[in-house]
């Protein structure tokens, strides 16, 4: 149990850096930059699907391509930026106006959403430097 904490942590922490790297990349201050200067806020979804890590190349893509058809039909307001596949466990990073598009996303997606969770900020290796 305490190591299943940890990895979320780590997958969490993953994220963030990720995250915070893109933002370096086109933002000169991505410290101070808070991610709901947009419309859009950034959050992490947590997906339980049992033996995730060992779907096929094709199954993902089947994956990613219904996610991408759903985003499309919903229109504007949700944006998948990235997912990180665990074992058992889909970590999908999103930009969304609210949770509620996200959970809609999943719904019409057949996708599970166990957790979703705004990101308030982003922290990164350059954080230490101001």
């Amino acid at each position: 149990m305490k190591t299943k904490g940890l990895f979320k942590v780590l997958i969490i922490s993953i994220v963030l850096t990720t995250i915070g790297s893109h933002a370096q990349k086109t933002d000169k201050n991505p410290i101070t930059k808070n991610m709901e200067s947009t419309a859009l806020k950034t959050y992490l979804i947590e997906r339980d699907i049992p033996n995730a890590g060992q779907l096929s190349q094709e199954q993902l893509a089947g994956i990613a391509q219904k996610s991408n058809a759903v985003i499309a039909e919903m229109g504007n307001g949700l944006e998948w930026v990235h997912s990180y596949v665990t074992e058992n466990k889909v970590y999908c990073v999103y930009k969304a106006e609210n949770e509620e598009a996200l959970k809609q996303h999943a719904e019409k997606g057949g996708f599970p959403a166990n957790s979703i969770t705004e990101l308030a900020t982003i922290i990164n290796p350059a954080t230490a430097k101001n």
